[in-house]
């Protein structure tokens, strides 16, 4: 899964410490998100999109060359 995670953090001047704060993870999972290494939970990601105001599709796109 391909995501923006990081681009939509930055446009919203918030640290990886900020982010998991305001969706009760640690700051390694919002890492791991944005390395692609862990694909979050469906209630992560609505969480996440919730948190910048999106639809979870603005954040996460199903990487088709796999």
């Amino acid at each position: 899964m391909i995501n923006r995670l990081k681009e939509l953090r930055a446009r919203h001047d918030m640290t990886q410490e900020d982010l998991a704060s305001r969706v009760g993870v640690s700051r390694q999972t919002i890492v791991a998100i944005e390395k692609q290494k862990y694909d979050p939970s469906l209630s992560l990601a609505f969480k996440l999109a919730r948190c910048f105001g999106v639809k979870i599709e603005d954040i996460f796109e199903e990487d088709t060359n796999v």
